[in-house]
């Protein structure tokens, strides 16, 4: 995607042997930001959405945040590649 956004699957495993799949919004910057960064880093906007439920979303600023073991692996992951 364009203008730094990124969008992509996450598979994550369960502990039943199977696996959850998560998607990913993130709106990822070249340099990290103070005020609008998660944790002062470079993304501003990510979205995660497992089931069909948001799972997670923040928009410079938490409105949902991670609650849950599979959303908080994949919100894990996605700070580590794009933040």
């Amino acid at each position: 995607m364009a203008n730094g956004w990124h969008e992509g699957t996450i598979g994550i495993p369960v502990k039943d042997g199977g696996m959850k799949v998560a998607n990913y919004w993130v709106k990822a910057f070249e340099e990290p930001s103070e005020y609008y960064g998660i944790n002062g880093g470079k993304i501003s906007k990510l979205s995660i959405k497992i089931d069909g439920e948001w799972k997670a979303n923040y928009d410079r600023g938490w409105d949902i945040e991670p609650a849950d073991e599979e959303t908080n692996i994949a919100y894990s992951i996605l700070l580590n590649e794009y933040n």
